[in-house]
């Protein structure tokens, strides 16, 4: 696992692929919030918090973590070393969580940078270090599984094409479902409890619940299960081609 981990780490530097991820992150969420006028500008707000990194990060992943697993097994598929990596001595779990770190450690490394956003706004608070700590770290820790969870789907995406596109779409297209897809679900059921059911499956209601800054070890249960269900899933589906 650990090769396969150093293989697809280094091409992503090797390559502009990190550099363009981490960049691309990090330019977005500044100018957002701290340059371009409206409800995430910090300066504007008035507020010592970071919420509009918090709102912005689920989004921006969306894309841009799909764009950094999409290669995993399409490429190996569509540059023919496919089946010289199913000749390694190593198990189909030992390949695919190479892999999923890989993409989840980049992901990581992009967003670890946000962290200056947190210091920035705890100097500029009037009192100094005025911050809502608890409720920062709450979203920190939420931001860090959405990352692992799009991280799986994207790397489950992956494994049933041998085309990066037809990859980056499917996974897109899952990993929104999974975030926002329920919330519009249960605005077709009239019960309350039905309503709420329909929302906890999805990805929101377990980040918005981690957000306030209450880790609750049920909405951490639920991203850890999602995960589980992803990551084997792509074992499942590259052991039929051992």
């Amino acid at each position: 696992m650990i090769s396969i981990f150093k293989k697809e780490f280094r091409s992503f530097f090797s390559s502009a692929t990190g550099y363009i991820v981490i960049g691309i992150f990090l330019l977005l969420t500044g100018l957002f919030l701290w340059v371009i006028p409206g409800s995430f500008n910090i300066p504007d707000s008035g507020y010592a918090n970071v919420d509009g990194l918090f709102y912005l990060a689920p989004w921006l992943f969306l894309f841009l973590v799909p764009a950094v697993c999409m290669r995993f097994f399409a490429e190996e598929k569509q540059s023919g070393t496919w089946e010289l990596l199913l000749t390694k001595p190593l198990t189909g779990w030992q390949i695919v969580l190479g892999k999923y770190f890989a993409g989840l450690v980049l992901v990581l490394l992009a967003l670890l940078p946000t962290l200056i956003y947190y210091a920035s706004v705890s100097y500029l608070a009037q009192p100094a270090g005025n911050v809502d700590s608890g409720q920062f770290w709450g979203s920190f820790i939420g931001l860090f599984f959405l990352a692992a969870v799009y991280a799986a789907i994207g790397t489950f995406s992956s494994s049933l094409s041998n085309n990066q596109i037809t990859a980056f779409i499917t996974a897109l297209v899952l990993c929104f479902f999974f975030y926002y897809g329920f919330d519009v679900l249960s605005g077709f059921f009239s019960s309350g409890i039905q309503r709420q059911f329909i929302e906890n499956l999805g990805i929101h209601a377990h980040y918005k619940s981690i957000s306030r800054g209450v880790i609750d070890s049920r909405d951490m249960a639920y991203f850890v299960f999602l995960c589980t269900v992803f990551t084997g899933s792509t074992v499942w589906k590259i052991k039929r081609s051992f």
